[in-house]
């Protein structure tokens, strides 16, 4: 049985706001396997569970550009809040960002050593570590080529959107990048959401449905009425539009005679484990090593 520490019981109710007991029950049951306690978690008290999921631990910014029918969003990492407001940060972001749209670069290693005002962009970066203090790293981007319409938005600079559309709205691309940004969906149509993620929900139903004690073919109706709900949500199209919730995002672009090609976001440090400081304990540590000297 895996020790079930303050810290994974922290760790558990920041990405879920469920009790704290809630939290260690959740934990206890799953061996310590974080993201089995957040499904149980799930099965147990519903949405509310993962209502703070995405809340992201690396700091960092989103920067885009948008030029010559392409665009943009790359995302730079630091490891500080402070220095993800340094303007020579930002600005390197931001250089970055239009070499991407110029360039079109294949990947990170790519856009690392193509050239940057007299050096590569990596010498750039270490030169800017070196200045900064701090560790500074790209971690990824995307790109966007086309004929069409391209809207970037960025919220905070922690949250980034990149729209491909057709219509003569310049305001509905807006629009939509904007809506992506507050209800964050994870693909365009029902169609395309991820498998892994369906069979996630349908899991987490399946295990819900079961402790209602209702027949089999109500509990499979249980199962398939929860997926499909959660289709609609999590998929751009069907969602309620932010500025006008009697509208889906679909019936919006219909009524402006417009369409969504694709679209792009980054949340800064998604998915990225921050390292936690134990401030006392590296006290001690530097404590305990200045006596031995």
């Amino acid at each position: 049985m895996a020790a079930i520490t303050a810290s994974m019981v922290a760790e558990l109710r920041a990405k879920t706001d469920a009790p704290m007991m809630e939290c260690k029950k959740a934990l206890t049951e799953a061996d310590g396997d974080m993201s089995r306690a957040e499904e149980l978690l799930r099965v147990k008290l519903g949405n509310k569970a993962s209502k703070a999921a995405s809340r992201v631990t690396a700091e960092g910014i989103i920067a885009s550009s948008i030029g010559a029918g392409a665009g943009a969003l790359v995302e730079l990492n630091c490891e500080t809040d402070f220095v993800a407001k340094n303007d020579d940060f930002n600005g390197f972001a931001k250089q970055i960002a239009e070499l991407i749209v110029s360039e079109n670069p294949a990947d990170v290693a790519a856009l690392s050593a193509l050239p940057l005002n007299g050096q590569t962009v990596d010498a750039v970066r270490l030169a800017l570590v070196g200045k900064i203090g701090e560790n500074l790293s790209i971690r990824r981007f995307v790109r966007f080529q086309t004929t069409n319409k391209l809207a970037a938005y960025l919220h905070g600079m922690r949250i980034g959107v990149l729209v491909e559309y057709a219509g003569q709205d310049e305001q509905v691309g807006k629009d939509v990048a904007m809506h992506i940004a507050a209800m964050k969906p994870v693909s365009l149509a029902a169609s395309d959401v991820p498998a892994e993620l369906i069979a996630k929900e349908r899991s987490i139903a399946e295990q819900k449905a079961a402790e209602s004690g209702k027949p089999a073919e109500i509990v499979a109706k249980m199962v398939e009425g929860s997926v499909q709900k959660y289709l609609k949500e999590v998929s751009l199209l069907n969602q309620p539009f932010v500025k006008n919730d009697k509208q889906t995002i679909e019936q919006m672009l219909k009524a402006g005679n417009a369409s969504v090609q694709k679209f792009a976001l980054f949340v800064v440090g998604e998915g990225i484990e921050k390292r936690q400081d134990d401030f006392a304990a590296e006290v001690a540590a530097q404590v305990a090593a200045a006596k031995q000297q």
